[in-house]
């Protein structure tokens, strides 16, 4: 145990960022040799380097986490605050999920696990983490055993499902905090349900970990959390900008920190990066695409496996993606965490997440992200792999236009898997979309 955790602790500190800035170093020269074109994009972030160099670094940690630190297994709408003071180190299957799609192994996890008796209907991040325990694959080299599996229903029931599954094969606690579908706001005796389970999450993480919560250090990890969210919500807005900074498709790995690690110092410190160049590109007018001439929103998740293709089809023509519901709805929940009450601040955070919210909230989301970011036209993902995100999207489509003059185009796709996703079909609904802007 004392053997594993130096070993995880000289990883984590000193030989793990330094092989990281090594192999960032290498990357940047061979890009300096061989030149680079931009094509129909602004100059690329800097920012992205250090994106990569911190992801790479917690990937590469939690190679020697299992054994030296307590281990939690995470979805990615879970209260994961109470888990940082106890030395947990927190794996997301739904980015490593995100991570094979963008390296195009879902469809061979997918028939590994469909073999056992998997339904292909199911979500492909499910379906990819689950066929790389059953195979050992991973684009990561490897992920930590979990010691804990901690589930939480305000992002779809599928989790639930999928986390059973995963207790039954690592023989580990489980922890689920349901959070009931919120239609308006959500009533006292609702928060109050969820807080509850949020003090019975401290006592099972604090079992497993060996330890008791310090509530000073709490309150800093939900301060920082809070403070991360902020910051988060301030590299969006930079969007508002014409032309925006970046591209929505940028915002959507860009998002990653916020996601996987949250209430960190590393995550706030990489934000703050991220906004000063973002402002810094604002001020000298550069854009994420080399001609913005149509602005958009995007709903739901991103087509993983096809984001760069698509998005230079939409810069070719000009239009930019400039918002996405998705990404937005990591800059608003986090506002109401509060240091001074852990439980309570934290159950109305992550019951209103945008899932978990009724229709009519989706549509006065859109309606204003559309009128804060000037987009004149929205692409609704309708997904095979995400159903409750995908629900309504059809009115949501009609009545945009309808009462906010805002044209949509309902594109089918996966946000992982491409054996769902027929490229001639997708594009030439999108180029007819473009050309109602001609």
């Amino acid at each position: 145990m004392i053997t594993r955790r130096i070993r995880y602790e000289v990883v984590s500190r000193a030989l793990g960022p330094t092989l990281v800035a090594m192999e960032g170093w290498r990357r940047r020269l061979r890009g300096r040799r061989g030149g680079r074109t931009e094509g129909p994009f602004g100059p690329p972030l800097e920012s992205t380097r250090k994106l990569k160099e911190l992801t790479t670094l917690h990937y590469l940690a939690g190679r020697c986490a299992d054994g030296a630190v307590p281990v939690a297994w995470v979805t990615s709408g879970f209260p994961v605050e109470v888990l940082r003071p106890l030395g947990f180190h927190t794996v997301y299957p739904e980015n490593h999920g995100a991570i094979c799609s963008v390296k195009r192994m879902v469809p061979e996890l997918s028939e590994a696990v469909e073999r056992e008796g998997y339904s292909r209907d199911l979500c492909g991040y499910a379906r990819a983490d689950l066929g790389s325990i059953a195979t050992g694959k991973t684009p990561v080299g490897r992920l930590p055993r979990p010691d804990l599996l901690c589930c939480c229903t305000n992002i779809c029931q599928t989790v639930l499902y999928w986390y059973r599954a995963l207790a039954a094969h690592f023989r580990v606690p489980l922890v689920i905090i349901d959070t009931p579908f919120v239609y308006g706001e959500a009533r006292p005796h609702l928060l109050a349900y969820v807080a509850d389970q949020l003090r019975e999450l401290t006592e099972t993480a604090e079992r497993v970990a060996g330890r008791k919560v310090d509530r000073a250090a709490l309150a800093g990890t939900m301060r920082l959390a809070r403070e991360g969210t902020r910051l988060w919500d301030e590299c969006l807005r930079a969007g508002c900008a014409r032309p925006s900074p970046w591209t929505g498709f940028d915002s959507f790995f860009h998002l990653a920190p916020i996601v996987a690690m949250r209430g960190t110092r590393e995550c706030n410190a990489y934000y703050r990066m991220l906004r000063d160049e973002l402002n810094d590109r604002v001020a000298r007018g550069v854009g994420g695409i080399a001609d913005e001439r149509v602005r958009l929103l995007w709903d739901n998740l991103p087509i993983w496996f096809n984001l760069r293709d698509l998005s230079a089809v939409l810069a070719g023509n000009g239009f930019n993606i400039v918002c996405a519901t998705y990404t937005n709805a990591w800059a608003e929940a986090g506002s109401m965490i509060d240091p001074a009450d852990p439980e309570g601040s934290s159950a109305r955070a992550y019951v209103h997440v945008l899932l978990n919210r009724d229709l009519p909230y989706r549509l006065a989301n859109m309606k204003r992200l559309c009128r804060e970011y000037g987009a004149t036209g929205a692409i609704f993902h309708s997904d095979r792999s995400c159903k409750p995100y995908s629900i309504g999207q059809i009115d949501l489509k009609g009545r945009l236009a309808s009462e906010a003059g805002v044209k949509g185009l309902l594109l089918e796709a996966d946000h992982a898997d491409p054996r769902s996703w027929s490229e001639a079909q997708a594009y030439n609904r999108l180029h007819a979309f473009m050309e109602l802007f001609a």
